[in-house]
C-alpha cells in the first residue's frame, strides 16, 4: 500500500511538473506573440533569418557557375536590407530594385569600356580618376532622370571597374539575375507574409466577432447597441446579452436553484430572430427574473431590428465577476463589452475583473445616445497589438463612410519620425478612410482640446503598465472626465 501511495504521488508530481511547464512554455509563446506584433521587431526579424538565407542562395548559386563575381555582393546585400527593412518604403519597389542595381553595373561597364579605348586598353587594368567619376556621373544622371535613385546602384557602378578576371560585360548580366532572384523573393515574402500579417498576428481579426454585453446600469441599453455594431462587422457576428442576478431572485417555492451551473438553465442562449416565438425560461421561476429575460429580450428585438445581427439573450445567478466569464465561455464570445462603471474614482471591481480575464474587453462610457460614431479618435501609446487592436474596433464602427483618426502624442520633435512612421505601420493593414496625427501637446491636454469633435474617443487600458506605474501615473482614461464624446477603453485579454 506504502509504495502504491508513493507511486501516486510521483505520478502527480509529474503531472503538477508537467502542467506547469505547458504553462510556461504558453506563457512564452504568447510574449513572443506579443513581442512579433511590433512591425519593427518583425521586420528586424525578417531581416535576421529571411535576408540570410536568400544571400546564400545566391552564394551558392554563384559557386555553380565559375564566371560570376563575387564583387556582386556587397551591393545586392545592401539593397536586400533596404527592400526588407522598409516594405512599403520609396526604395521597397522591386522593378525599382532591378533595374538601379542593373543601370549601375551598365554605367560601370560603360566608363570601363570608355576609359579602355582612351588609355588604349591601360584602363582594364589600373582605375583611374576619370573612370569612376564618369562611372558616379551617369549613374546619377540616370537614376536621376528615370526617377530610380538608390545607393545600391553608385556600388555596382563602381565595382564594375575593378571585376578582375571577371568581365565586365558577364558582371553586369550576373548583378540583373542576382537581382531579379532577391526581388522575386520579397515579392513572395510581402504579399504571403508581410501585408497578411494582421491575419496571422493580430487576434482581433480574426475573432472578437461573438460579442458578450453585461446589461449593468443605466446605459446598458446603448452599450450593447455599441457592442452590436462591433459585432455587426463580422459576417458570423453575434450578441449575447447577459445579465446576473442575485441567487434569491431565481429561488422558486420548491427552493429554486442555488448553483450557477443550475441558474444557466433559468433561461437557456436561444438566439432571438423575427421568426422566432418568446422563449420560455424554466419551469417555476421568479417572477423577477421572467422581468430580466422579458426586458432583455425587448432590447435584443430592439437591436435586431436596428443593426441585424443575431441576438442571445443569458440570465445566470452567482458572483457578477465568475458568473460572466464563465457565461462568456458557454456562449464561445471572444469579446466582453461592459458599460464602464467607477468606484471612488477608479475602475470598479466588476471592470477590473473583465479586464484581468481572458477575454479581450471594452469598458464602454456613454455620454449621449448615439446610435452611429462616424468620426472616432484612437490614442495611441505605442506600437502592437493593443494598437491595432483599437484601431480595427474604430474602423468597423465607421466602415467606409465615417473617418477614423489615429494619434499619438510626442515628448519632442525629435521623436516624430520614429512616431509616424509607427503610426503607418499599424494603419496601413486596416480598410477605410483612416488618418494619422503627431502631436507635442501631453495627452490629456490633447484629449481636451480634440475628443468633443469626435464622436468616440478609443483609449487602451493601461493594461501592460506595472502596478507602481500606474500608481505614480494612472491611466490616462482615469483622468479625462467631462467630455462630450463617448469612450471606449480597450483591454487586451490575459493569457
Amino acid at each position: 500500500m506504502r509504495g502504491q501511495r508513493l507511486l501516486d504521488q510521483a505520478i502527480d508530481r509529474l503531472a503538477t511538473a508537467r502542467s506547469r511547464i505547458k504553462r510556461i512554455e504558453r506563457r512564452e509563446l504568447w510574449e513572443f506573440r506579443r513581442w512579433l506584433q511590433n512591425t519593427d521587431n518583425l521586420l528586424h526579424l525578417s531581416i535576421v533569418l529571411f535576408v540570410p538565407v536568400v544571400i546564400g542562395f545566391v552564394t551558392y548559386l554563384s559557386n555553380q557557375v565559375q564566371t560570376l563575381s563575387f564583387l556582386l555582393f556587397p551591393p545586392l546585400a545592401s539593397g536586400t536590407y533596404t527592400l526588407f527593412s522598409d516594405p512599403d518604403g520609396r526604395h521597397a519597389d522591386p522593378v525599382r530594385f532591378v533595374a538601379s542595381l542593373s543601370i549601375g553595373a551598365i554605367c560601370g561597364l560603360i566608363s570601363y569600356t570608355a576609359t579602355a579605348w582612351v588609355y588604349d586598353g591601360v584602363g582594364s587594368a589600373l582605375v583611374h580618376p576619370e573612370s569612376a567619376a564618369l562611372a558616379i556621373f551617369l549613374t546619377g544622371l540616370v537614376t536621376w532622370a528615370g526617377h530610380i535613385e538608390a545607393p545600391s546602384a553608385f556600388s555596382t557602378a563602381l565595382l564594375a571597374l575593378v571585376t578582375g578576371d571577371v568581365e565586365p560585360v558577364t558582371y553586369v548580366v550576373s548583378v540583373f539575375l542576382a537581382a531579379v532572384f532577391v526581388a522575386g523573393a520579397f515579392v513572395v515574402w510581402r504579399e504571403t507574409f508581410y501585408e497578411k500579417r494582421a491575419e496571422y498576428l493580430y487576434e482581433t481579426v480574426r475573432g472578437d466577432d461573438h460579442v458578450l454585453v453585461p446589461m449593468r446600469g443605466e446605459t446598458a441599453e446603448r452599450t450593447a447597441l455599441f457592442g452590436a455594431r462591433l459585432a455587426a462587422a463580422h459576417e458570423a457576428g453575434k450578441v449575447v446579452l447577459l445579465d446576473v442576478v442575485s441567487e434569491a431572485e431565481t429561488a422558486s417555492a420548491d427552493g429554486g436553484v442555488s448553483t450557477f451551473e443550475d441558474s444557466r438553465r433559468i433561461h437557456e442562449v436561444a438566439p432571438f430572430d423575427d421568426d422566432t416565438e418568446e422563449v420560455a425560461a424554466a419551469p417555476k421561476v421568479a417572477a423577477e427574473t421572467r422581468e430580466t429575460v422579458e426586458r432583455l429580450e425587448r432590447c435584443a428585438s430592439d437591436i435586431h431590428t436596428r443593426v441585424g445581427v443575431p441576438c442571445e439573450v443569458v440570465v445566470v445567478a452567482g458572483d457578477s465577476v465568475s458568473a460572466t466569464i464563465e457565461a462568456g465561455q458557454n456562449a464561445n464570445c471572444d469579446l466582453v463589452v461592459t458599460p464602464y462603471e467607477e468606484d471612488r474614482g477608479t475602475l470598479s471591481r466588476y471592470i477590473r475583473g473583465i479586464f484581468a480575464s481572458r477575454f479581450d474587453a471594452v469598458a464602454f462610457r456613454s455620454v449621449r445616445d448615439r446610435v452611429r460614431w462616424s468620426r472616432v479618435l484612437v490614442l495611441v501609446a505605442r506600437p502592437g497589438d493593443v494598437a491595432h487592436g483599437m484601431i480595427d474596433f474604430a474602423s468597423r464602427l465607421t466602415g467606409d463612410s465615417g473617418t477614423v483618426s489615429v494619434t499619438t502624442c510626442i515628448g519632442s520633435e525629435v521623436e516624430r519620425r520614429t512616431a509616424e512612421t509607427h503610426l503607418d505601420h499599424l494603419v496601413e493593414t486596416v480598410e477605410g478612410n483612416v488618418e494619422t496625427r503627431v502631436s507635442r501637446s501631453p495627452v490629456q491636454d490633447f484629449i481636451a482640446a480634440n475628443a468633443d469633435d469626435y464622436d468616440l474617443l478609443v483609449i487602451g487600458s493601461s493594461g501592460e503598465r506595472s502596478p507602481a506605474s500606474r500608481f505614480v501615473s494612472p491611466p490616462t482614461f482615469e483622468r479625462v472626465q467631462d467630455l462630450e464624446c463617448d469612450v471606449a477603453v480597450f483591454d487586451r485579454g490575459n493569457l
